[in-house]
């Protein structure tokens, strides 16, 4: 666990984001249902963040190479994302959908930046401070994920009724805007302080980024139809939970284990590539196992490299290959383009699932197998 005081701040600001995270990605769907929305306009209502997010991400961080901090980004943005849901929680029944749309935009570009500002703050006090580690104090974002998975569902039946998820959402985000203010950890020195145009990223730097984007949109599949296919399959919903839970769990054992590998494996091409060979044997592994419960546990426990070793290897390469005053720009982008490919992926996702049912798994493969391309060019270079 982080020791320092800045890490640990660090750690429970990741801690309290991703427990919003954790509650708002599985039960938002079932918030706005339960507001009697017809389910294309649900559909529509969970697409919006995702493509606001793929607009604003960039252009937000790029606002701290400009002289904005990132905790400032973190502050502004908590605060936003929770005056939106606040506004959601009473109003929403009264609400036509195209106001509740409004919101929905506004509650995503207030929450574009979070997640990027803390890896930045994050990747910044790893370089000052060669003690301290991504992988661990990131990992606590991923406990807390797992943490709001399982528990938030008996926590949101115990509060009720229909404002519990908004609010719940906005109190979240207010501790977490508080707790970014009371930060005192130094600011990145590498910011650039002269107005001009931003240092161009090196073409190692671009190459990593698309090869992550690759490897992580071929998650598109399994997030996407996992559960329902598993469930056609004939496998109980807690199996399924339990399913994910697996893949949770190894995300985090490599986000602990990660730090204490040789410095050579934990470059960014390394990472990546085991990121990427990890996501084609998942692949195929899933179109193979079908419903097999005993193949299904080992190939989610794989979800520690697929996501995991990737998001480790995408982190070291802004880190070491961003030229100074450009790693916000560089943290965004990485955000933006990650959240493009993962669409076009989940998009088709949908089409290959209706048309072949579980060989849509086996389609993610030349995905991962493109990213691991990728990754093997940039070691060229």
């Amino acid at each position: 666990m982080p020791s320092s005081p800045g890490a640990l701040r660090l750690s429970l600001l990741y801690a309290v984001v991703f427990t919003e995270i954790g509650i708002a990605m599985p039960f938002m769907p079932v918030w706005l249902a339960a507001l009697g929305l017809d389910a294309g306009v649900i559909g529509l209502l969970l697409a919006l963040p995702i493509a606001t997010r793929i607009v604003a991400t960039a252009p937000l961080m790029a606002l701290i190479d400009r002289g904005v901090g990132a905790r400032r980004l973190i502050v502004a943005g908590s605060f936003g994302v929770a005056a939106t849901y606040a506004v959601m929680a009473p109003a929403a029944p009264a609400l036509g959908w195209p106001a509740l749309a409004v919101l929905t935009v506004l509650n995503a570009v207030a929450a574009a930046p979070l997640v990027p500002s803390i890896d930045y703050l994050t990747l910044a006090a790893a370089r000052r401070d060669r003690r301290l580690s991504y992988a661990r104090i990131r990992m606590a974002g991923s406990v807390a994920f797992l943490f709001a998975n399982l528990a938030g569902g008996a926590l949101l039946a115990a509060l009720g009724g229909r404002l519990a998820v908004p609010l719940l959402l906005t109190g979240l985000a207010l501790l977490a805007g508080l707790t970014a203010r009371r930060d005192r950890t130094p600011a990145d020195p590498s910011r650039r302080a002269e107005a001009g145009p931003s240092p161009p990223l090196p073409r190692r730097l671009w190459l990593c980024i698309a090869a992550a984007a690759a490897i992580q949109a071929s998650h598109a599949a399994v997030y996407g139809f996992g559960s329902i296919h598993w469930s056609a399959g004939g496998l109980a919903p807690t199996t399924i939970g339990a399913l994910w839970a697996t893949g949770v769990l190894g995300e985090i054992a490599t986000f602990a284990v990660a730090p204490r590998l040789p410095a050579r494996w934990r470059g960014p091409v390394p990472l990546l590539a085991a990121g990427a060979t990890a996501a084609i044997l998942r692949a195929v592994g899933l179109f193979l196992a079908d419903d097999t419960l005993a193949l299904l546990v080992p190939l989610q426990a794989l979800h520690g490299l697929t996501f995991g070793a990737t998001q480790l290897g995408a982190m070291e390469a802004v880190s070491t290959l961003g030229p100074e005053g450009a790693r916000g720009r560089a943290q965004g982008l990485l955000s933006a383009v990650n959240a493009g490919v993962s669409v076009a992926a989940t998009l088709a996702s949908g089409l290959i699932y209706r048309e072949a049912g579980g060989a849509v798994f086996l389609a993610m493969a030349p995905l991962a197998a493109c990213g691991l391309a990728l990754a093997l060019v940039a070691a060229r270079r």
